[in-house]
């Protein structure tokens, strides 16, 4: 089985816009126009089974219709579908009723939550996403965070390797997923402060990007069982993602904990 725990959709009305948008900003050509019907389809060329879903909270104002097209998704693209869809829950560190939201998230059966301090202009180490860790911890929700270099912030790293450091030393979350193998293009810090950590780190797009070599000493330094398949669809191919792995020098069984049974063992699917 093979479960690719970063991907992004938007609703079909302003999907192809945004994708646009964000092209323009990420210098890429995206894999598919941003609907959920486009993602499945390259599920299914890449042979990928599920797909996590990750909503980003660019405003404390867009809880409500994030939420509502989150809880579209896994209705309408669920366990009884092909290919099938599972989106996680959003939310913002401003947020006045982020305690009240997340438990809201908790109790409506979501899985983890997204943040991204690049896009909300909060450092991670900032105390407002310290709070929200230690509250998701405390509801036992798993809290995926973008890390390292974003195009949207050129100039400025709002989730540094030091910052998590801090972060972990301070709160200790309770399942932590760090995205982009946990700083993004910049591996060799990475690797030297994260990997060891009590962090998952998930590969999406750096998966394509780090050396086979550096891939294959950070995995086996963190351990495999923390590491979780991701691709960053559509800003990566999943089937160029999915083959880097099958290419690895890593076990059979190394690969299955990455592909799927660390995903499988995290989110209680």
């Amino acid at each position: 089985m093979i479960i690719d725990f970063h991907t992004h959709i938007f609703p079909e009305k302003i999907a192809e816009r945004a994708v646009a948008k964000l092209a323009a900003v990420v210098d890429l050509k995206p894999a598919f126009n941003g609907c959920a019907e486009e993602l499945r389809l390259c599920m299914k060329k890449a042979g990928v089974d599920r797909s996590i879903v990750l909503p980003v909270v660019t405003d404390v104002k867009q809880f409500d219709s994030i939420f509502k097209f989150a809880c579209f998704i896994n209705e309408t693209y669920g366990e009884a579908t092909e290919q099938p869809l599972l989106s996680i829950g959003g939310i913002h560190p401003d947020d006045p009723a982020m305690k009240e939201h997340l438990t809201l998230l908790k109790n409506e059966g979501f899985r983890a939550v997204k943040i991204h301090p690049h896009y909300q202009g909060v450092n991670f180490n900032d105390i407002r996403i310290k709070n929200l860790l230690y509250t998701a911890s405390e509801l036992d929700l798993p809290v995926l965070t973008h890390a390292g270099f974003d195009p949207y912030t050129p100039e400025q790293d709002f989730c540094s390797p030091d910052m998590i450091v801090e972060v972990v030393n301070e709160v200790a979350p309770k399942n932590l997923i760090l995205a982009h193998l946990g700083s993004n293009e910049n591996y060799d810090e990475a690797e030297e402060k994260l990997c060891g950590l009590d962090v998952y780190l998930d590969t999406a797009y750096s998966i394509l990007r780090v050396a086979p070599e550096q891939f294959l000493r950070m995995v086996r330094k963190h351990g495999a069982d923390k590491i979780l398949f991701a691709t960053d669809c559509p800003w990566a191919h999943q089937d160029a993602c999915v083959q880097f792995l099958k290419d690895s020098a890593l076990t059979e069984q190394e690969k299955n904990l990455i592909f799927s049974e660390n995903a499988i063992r995290l989110l209680k699917l």
